[in-house]
C-alpha cells in the first residue's frame, strides 16, 4: 500500500504533466465514492486541472449522466470492463476533459459473488486516442480496497501521461 506521501508525490507528477501541456482530467466513480477526485483536488493548484467527476453508486446514474447503455449493465454487470469503458469516455464527452478516469467495483464487505468476489476493480482510462480497461484484484477490508482502487487509478494515469510525454 503507498504511503501518503507517496501518493502525494504521484498527484505532483500528474498535475505537473497535465499543466505543462495544458490537458484536463475528469473522474466517474462508483465503488470510491468521490475518493479519486478529492486526491486529485487535494494539492493547490488542482483547478487547472480537474473538470470535475460524478460519483455513480445508483444505475440509473450511471446511464442518465454518464451515458451508460443499460443494456451493457444487463448483460455484463455493473462492475465490468464495458461499464468502465463507457464511465469514463461517458465522463470525459460530458465535461470536455482531455482525460478520464473511471472506477467500479465491490468494496465489500459484502456484494461479492464466485465469478467477481470482493476486491473486482475495473478501471476505465479515456485519453485523447483512445480508451482502455485495467481490471484489478485488490485484497483487504472495504477502506484498503477503496484507496488500492483509487491509488492503481492514479498510476495508471501517471503511465500512460509518461508514455505519451517520451
Amino acid at each position: 500500500m503507498q504511503t501518503p506521501e507517496s501518493v502525494t508525490d504521484l498527484l505532483r507528477q500528474i498535475q505537473a504533466k497535465l499543466q505543462l501541456k495544458g490537458e484536463t482530467i475528469a473522474t466517474a466513480e462508483s465503488c470510491t465514492g468521490g475518493l479519486l477526485a478529492y486526491l486529485l483536488t487535494e494539492l493547490a493548484g488542482s483547478s487547472a486541472i480537474y473538470q470535475g467527476g460524478v460519483s455513480s453508486y445508483a444505475n440509473a446514474v450511471k446511464v442518465s449522466l454518464l451515458g451508460v447503455a443499460m443494456d451493457d449493465i444487463d448483460r455484463f454487470g455493473a462492475v465490468s470492463a464495458p461499464v468502465a469503458r463507457a464511465m469514463a469516455e461517458g465522463v470525459k464527452l460530458r465535461t470536455g476533459s482531455t482525460y478520464a478516469l473511471a472506477l467500479t467495483g465491490i468494496a465489500g464487505p459484502g456484494g461479492g459473488t464466485k465469478a467477481k468476489p470482493v476486491g473486482t476493480v475495473f478501471c476505465g482510462l479515456a485519453t485523447p486516442a483512445s480508451t482502455q480497461v485495467l481490471p484489478l484484484m485488490l485484497q483487504g477490508d472495504r477502506q484498503a480496497i477503496r484507496w488500492a482502487a483509487a491509488v492503481a487509478a492514479l498510476s495508471y494515469l501517471d503511465q500512460a501521461l509518461s508514455s505519451k510525454m517520451d
